[in-house]
């Protein structure tokens, strides 16, 4: 959709795409379960997955949008003056340009994914548990230390992942050759 250009309906795609940034959580998890509902899907993991995918298709897309309006055309034209197929010049070319937004984009989602609890509340089902929602049902019980482990294992984890994507999103710029100065 970036590569294309102009085309009719870009506003309205890039509006739909990043419509659950837009939209508090909780109508998304309501409108999500009614959806279900409504379809006869029953409740689990797949319905889970399925929601997470919905929620966190903006986060990831806006890393990889904003790493793909950084490359320049003259990669692809440069392939394809050396008779490269359009494939061969998006694995060779454009892919590893775009690695560093595509890791970022699947880092961020991952940990708004694992962090959200009010989604997963919604569209879960009996007897279906993750990590947020068992946090949750012990904080109720009240604060235990294996509970306090736990925060702090994904606060780690969470610390992590940023760092990770930073380093990541760093060795990008310094491998992208569009980012460097000509002509100085």
């Amino acid at each position: 959709m970036l590569r294309a250009g102009r085309f009719r309906g870009k506003s309205v795609s890039f509006a739909l795409i990043n419509l659950p940034l837009m939209v508090p959580e909780i109508v998304t998890a309501v409108a999500t379960l009614i959806f279900f509902s409504a379809i006869g899907f029953t409740t689990g993991y797949l319905t889970i997955l399925i929601a997470h995918i919905v929620f966190c298709i903006p986060f990831a897309y806006l890393p990889i949008a904003a790493r793909m309006q950084g490359i320049e055309d003259v990669y692809e034209q440069a392939a394809q003056d050396l008779y490269a197929t359009r494939f061969q010049a998006f694995r060779l070319i454009l892919l590893p340009l775009m690695a560093p937004g595509i890791i970022s984009g699947f880092l961020l989602a991952f940990i708004i994914s694992l962090d959200d609890f009010i989604i997963t509340n919604f569209v879960k089902g009996a007897g279906v548990e993750t990590l947020p929602t068992v946090i949750f049902g012990a904080v109720k019980q009240g604060i235990k230390p294996n509970i306090m482990a736990i925060s702090t294992l994904l606060l780690a984890v969470s610390v992590g992942f940023v760092a990770l994507s930073y380093f990541v999103g760093r060795m990008g710029e310094k491998s992208n050759p569009t980012t460097t100065k000509q002509g100085d």
